[in-house]
């Protein structure tokens, strides 16, 4: 477990790589060897890199998040990133994403009806 301390600069350091994640991702266009190479970089932050990204299972890919110490929020974002990779149909993480929503719904003894609201908006695309 982590001092707060600690606890607040990994906090720090999550947040950032996920607005450079987002900040990537959220604009519509097709994805170039560029665009690829920053989302690489950001996710190497996590341990992680496109080819794993795809190739791990859901429920380890929670797992490995968990270890890099994410709060529910920032799941949130990540799972948030993960549609939105997927929308340009240039990778297909919907099926993470929703896992990464329901661990969220049920671990975080929480209901959030913008978790609820994704999850819906992700199962009928």
């Amino acid at each position: 477990m982590l001092n707060k301390s600690l606890r607040d600069q990994e906090s720090i350091r999550i947040d950032n790589i996920l607005k450079k994640l987002m900040s990537i991702v959220y604009v519509p266009k097709f994805w170039n060897l560029e665009d690829l190479n920053q989302i690489e970089e950001q996710l190497k932050g996590f341990g992680l890199n496109i080819e794993t990204l795809v190739e791990m299972p859901a429920n380890d890919l929670i797992t490995l998040l968990m270890q890099n110490h994410l709060d529910w929020a920032q799941l949130e974002q990540f799972a948030d990133v993960l549609v939105v990779l997927s929308k340009e149909n240039q990778f297909e993480f919907t099926e993470k994403a929703l896992v990464i929503y329901n661990y969220i719904q049920q671990e975080s003894k929480t209901f959030s009806f913008g978790i609820f609201n994704k999850i819906a908006s992700v199962k009928n695309k």
